[in-house]
């Protein structure tokens, strides 16, 4: 017999299951349809331009900083990335909400994540695995089952949970309860509400600094994942022009410090930890200061995962300019129609459920859809301060909620644990 536990992250994950209804004299925030669509759509585009250039730097500086000599230059036919990890795996969740709406349960989407043929590794190839073995979300993230939980996985593919979810912190954070915890647990699961609270406030916000603030608030404070988030923002305004001399503290402690690696899968100089890795996306956005190239470069120089993190920054940034600010070399030789490995959608199919996810979020976190004088719509969304979930650690985890598939769905998971 299946054990019925309630977890308090449950309690996050319910946030939206029943639709909102908002309250007299709520507040919103208006965002016209095009404007989201624009912004999106560079999002999109920029996690694409983010992983294309640093795509040849992946993992070459573990506990260095890459040379400038080792950065390659900007093509535009580098923006074709359709057949990345760091773009198609987030699509498998966006595919499920297609398919089953905002209320699709955890157990769904993990089957759906089970039956992915694409090639994984570390917490996502762990908690697929388990998955396929039987073993239910939220298990399969669970560090009891998933040596991997601390790591960079569920951050890398939460850009999606943000741009369906425009200025809606708290659709994010249960997005991350909900797809998150498949692979995740902790810090692990904390990168991707933060990279995920990130681009909610880009379609309001462009100020890095406030971006970054933003995502620390979709995250418990007390976590290790936060302070080192905190620790980048306090050194980057005493020494705001020396990125250099932030990467060295960044490295000494949680790279160089075992206090700050207890549940790394490794403990050497290759370093998939998300928050050291999560740290480095900060530090492309906070020194690029705005700059598309300054941005993606120095996220990519800080090295370890070093496609994924200036795809994360990428992505952000862009989020906040809409592709009518993007320039032509990012966007001149962008092929539309082409298909993402292992998904439904090329360019204009992803861009139109998206779309229709957001509208769909709007309305069932309490806002609503106007049309403005000239027929146009416009989202109407409330003001809602973030409420992130309990305090978990993967070095002393809370108990496992004894989750496993019954047999009826066990016949739908069509792989056995370790094939592609």
């Amino acid at each position: 017999m299946q054990r019925m536990f309630w977890p308090a992250w449950m309690g996050v994950l319910a946030m939206l299951l029943p639709a909102s209804s908002s309250t007299p004299g709520e507040e919103f925030r208006r965002l016209p349809l095009a404007e989201y669509r624009d912004k999106m759509e560079a999002a999109w585009l920029g996690q694409m331009a983010g992983v294309g250039w640093g795509g040849p730097t992946e993992f070459h500086a573990q506990g260095r900083i890459l040379r400038e000599d080792e950065i390659p230059a900007w093509r535009p036919d580098m923006i074709n990335q359709f057949h990345q990890d760091d773009i198609y795996v987030e699509m498998t969740f966006l595919r499920t909400l297609e398919q089953y709406g905002w209320d699709v349960s955890q157990r769904q989407a993990g089957i759906d994540f089970a039956n992915s043929r694409y090639p994984l590794w570390h917490a996502n190839r762990n908690g697929r695995d388990n998955l396929r073995s039987g073993i239910a979300p939220p298990d399969s993230g669970h560090p009891q089952f998933n040596r991997h939980a601390d790591d960079i996985d569920y951050q890398i593919e939460a850009d999606f949970s943000g741009i369906i979810s425009p200025g809606m912190p708290n659709a994010v954070i249960a997005l991350g309860e909900k797809f998150g915890r498949l692979m995740n647990y902790g810090d692990g699961l904390y990168g991707g509400q933060f990279v995920g609270g990130m681009y909610a406030e880009a379609f309001f916000e462009s100020d890095p600094a406030r971006l970054v603030e933003a995502g620390l608030r979709c995250i418990p404070a007390q976590s290790q994942y936060a302070e080192c988030i905190r620790d980048v923002l306090a050194w980057w305004r005493a020494s705001p022009d020396d990125w250099q001399a932030v990467w060295k503290k960044i490295n000494d402690k949680y790279h160089l410090n075992p206090d700050y690696r207890r549940a790394s899968c490794s403990k050497g100089d290759f370093n998939i930890d998300a928050k050291l890795n999560g740290a480095y996306i900060v530090m492309g956005l906070l020194y690029g200061r705005r700059d598309i190239d300054r941005t993606i470069i120095i996220s990519t120089r800080c090295g370890q995962d070093s496609d994924c993190n200036p795809s994360n920054a990428a992505g952000i940034l862009f989020a906040t300019l809409g592709v009518s600010k993007v320039p032509e070399r990012f966007t001149s030789a962008l092929n539309r129609e082409t298909v993402f490995s292992h998904t439904e959608y090329n360019f204009d199919r992803l861009i139109q459920v998206c779309e229709r996810l957001a509208k769909d979020a709007v309305v069932r976190q309490g806002g609503r859809i106007e049309r403005d004088a000239d027929g146009n719509e416009v989202l109407l969304i409330p003001l809602a301060e973030p409420k992130p979930g309990p305090l978990e650690q993967c070095w002393e985890p809370g108990p496992i909620a004894g989750s496993r598939y019954t047999d009826e769905e066990r016949a739908k998971i069509l792989y056995p644990p370790g094939e592609r």
